[in-house]
């Protein structure tokens, strides 16, 4: 049972891959979740889109695709980021980078322990978990 960290066709962003992943477990915790394999793949808005076009049959860029392989209380899954987005993201909301890529990065955490993001009202409650999980990696125990 790992959290893996890799690049496809762009850089690896510099994360702490130890905090994060301990931030990661954290947050699962808190929905009664335990992490299982849970690989991120941060890649280009050209590669989201093929996968988001192969597999969802969506042709649109996005940040990020969660590929859910969670059973029982385990989470795991692929989770797909552009970095591209991610920046013109963090350009567009008027954050820093880093801190619109740990939202994404917990987003997709999210996503596997079961909140979603698509009806009316799920986004708000989305973003309120994002930010709550997000203040826990500014203020560490």
């Amino acid at each position: 049972m790992a959290i893996t960290f890799f690049a496809e066709d762009v850089k690896l962003p510099a994360i702490k891959k130890r905090e994060i992943g301990n931030w990661i477990k954290q947050v699962a915790g808190m929905y009664g979740k335990k992490c299982g394999d849970i690989a991120y793949i941060f890649c280009s808005d050209q590669k989201i889109l093929e996968i988001n076009n192969e597999y969802l049959k969506h042709d649109y860029y996005t940040d990020i695709i969660t590929f859910d392989y969670t059973e029982n209380n385990r989470i795991s899954g692929d989770i797909f980021i552009s970095i591209d987005t991610v920046k013109s993201n963090a350009e567009k909301f008027k954050v820093a980078y880093e801190d619109e890529l740990h939202r994404i990065i917990i987003h997709g955490i999210l996503h596997l322990c079961g909140i979603n993001d698509k009806k009316p009202g799920e986004r708000e409650i989305m973003t309120q978990k994002e930010d709550e999980a997000l203040a826990l990696l500014s203020c560490p125990e």
